[in-house]
């Protein structure tokens, strides 16, 4: 697809002049890296440099036309707006033929369980018979894409013949408006609880970038899990059609180590996750795909095989008699909830293995650490991504949150997990929490491999599959 500069004008409101008005754009490009022939270069202002300074760049690449906050005088037509990052993802849309327009986008946002949801939404609609991509935490290095590399994602799936798009939005996506000149067909928020504060500032704050999504502008319909505070204030905020879920749908709920089972719309689900927040994550995915136009009993029997969610209540097994689960949880909310699932499936020992990221919020590692005391038996603090930070720091954050020392603090990882899984005995749940799906471990400037999941299995190996 391709457009006019004059239309791409018209789109921001201004003006082209008729030398530069037929002037044809084919894609539109945030880094000077990347640019090619007809392209629009935007001038991003980052945090760490500033497209302004890099517009030379690309132009001597191809570029045609600069997208800028300031005038340059590069010799090329510049569209001049106040917020270049305001302006990128209407103009990337309809660059692109304004794909979204054509598929059933579904954004997800909320501080745990997008992952899990939007897979989830993915695995039913390809139960259905649907064509669906996903954009998420497991398919990219952002969670949410630029809105230049969105916008091209998109065109893609348009043009594979693929009718919807299942993705997590986050809330640096909605600040930073990367999911401008998006239209969803539906749009869903899961909980809110402490994270990102070194970047938002305040949990308001937090809660205000991703309230960004629920507008008559983005969506028609909002599927809204109530049964927290701030999903109910959104929900009776909101200027659209809500579909709200809240304790009723999670009454009578069984759940096991692997499987749970709950009813929904008069549908009994029998659903191949663990955990009750994992029933919170589905009966969320339902709705949304409901809302899409499709019938409660194809959705509930599509949740019957529905596909697994790697690093999230992953259960490890090499033939020891207790349980060994893998989760993301990094949150003081997400470590809860998944302890909370954790408890329900023994009545032995809870044996937890966790730490924090460096160089991220600092003010939810004490709450991690009182969390941690009060619901698992026994604790090892260990480093999760120390990145530029010293790990004993870290770990002494956390453990300023317990009013008693862990039963350990081993800042090596792999000794960590090694260490709880040769104390835990027949009926215990040794939960390895934090990293999940991910496969490296940040210290410094290096990137190891590291996946615990790997790691446990190894651990579990040398210690012979029983304890």
């Amino acid at each position: 697809m391709t457009a006019r500069l004059d239309a791409v004008g018209e789109r921001l409101g201004l003006k082209v002049t008729s030398t530069s008005a037929a002037l044809r754009i084919e894609d539109v490009e945030h880094d000077s890296r990347r640019v090619g022939p007809a392209t629009l270069f935007c001038c991003v202002a980052g945090a760490n440099a500033d497209g302004h300074d890099h517009a030379h760049h690309a132009v001597e690449a191809g570029a045609v036309a600069v997208l800028a906050e300031r005038p340059l005088e590069l010799g090329v037509p510049e569209l001049i707006v106040p917020s270049v990052r305001a302006a990128m993802g209407p103009v990337a849309s309809l660059v692109h033929g304004d794909p979204s327009r054509s598929l059933d986008v579904v954004g997800v946002t909320g501080t745990n369980g997008k992952t899990t949801t939007v897979r989830l939404v993915a695995g039913i609609m390809g139960e259905l018979g649907v064509g669906v991509h996903e954009i998420g935490t497991l398919t990219g290095t952002r969670t949410t894409p630029e809105a230049t590399d969105l916008q091209r994602i998109l065109a893609k799936a348009r043009r594979d013949g693929q009718p919807s798009v299942a993705m997590e939005v986050s809330s640096h996506a909605l600040e930073q408006r990367r999911v401008d000149g998006t239209r969803f067909r539906v749009v869903a928020f899961t909980n809110l609880g402490i994270d990102h504060l070194d970047h938002h500032g305040t949990i308001e704050n937090y809660f205000a970038a991703k309230r960004r999504l629920f507008t008559a502008t983005f969506a028609d319909l909002a599927v809204i899990d109530t049964r927290g505070p701030f999903g109910a204030r959104l929900a009776d905020s909101v200027d659209m059609a809500v579909e709200r879920i809240t304790e009723d749908h999670l009454r009578g709920v069984e759940t096991g180590t692997h499987r749970s089972r709950f009813s929904w719309r008069g549908q009994t689900v029998d659903l191949p996750l663990a955990g009750t927040f994992n029933v919170a994550n589905a009966v969320l995915a339902a709705e949304i795909v409901h809302g899409l136009g499709h019938e409660p009993a194809a959705i509930a029997a599509a949740l019957a095989v529905a596909p697994h969610v790697p690093g999230r209540f992953e259960t490890i097994d090499e033939g020891q008699p207790f349980t060994v689960l893998v989760d993301y949880a990094h949150t003081p909310d997400g470590l809860e909830t998944v302890l909370a699932a954790a408890r329900a499936v023994t009545d032995r020992s809870l044996v937890l293995v966790f730490g924090a990221g460096g160089d991220r919020d600092r003010t939810k590692r004490p709450r991690m650490g009182e969390v941690a005391e009060r619901l698992a038996d026994r604790v090892v603090v260990t480093s999760d991504n120390p990145r530029g930070e010293p790990p004993d720091a870290i770990i002494a954050g956390i453990v300023s949150g317990m009013t008693n020392p862990p039963e350990l603090v081993e800042p090596d990882r792999r000794a960590a997990i090694r260490h709880a899984l040769a104390g835990a005995r027949k009926g215990d749940v040794v939960l390895i929490a934090g990293k999940g799906h991910e496969s490296t471990q940040t210290i410094g400037s290096v990137v190891v491999e590291f996946d615990d999941r790997d790691v446990a299995r190894d651990e579990l190996r040398r210690l012979g599959g029983a304890s």
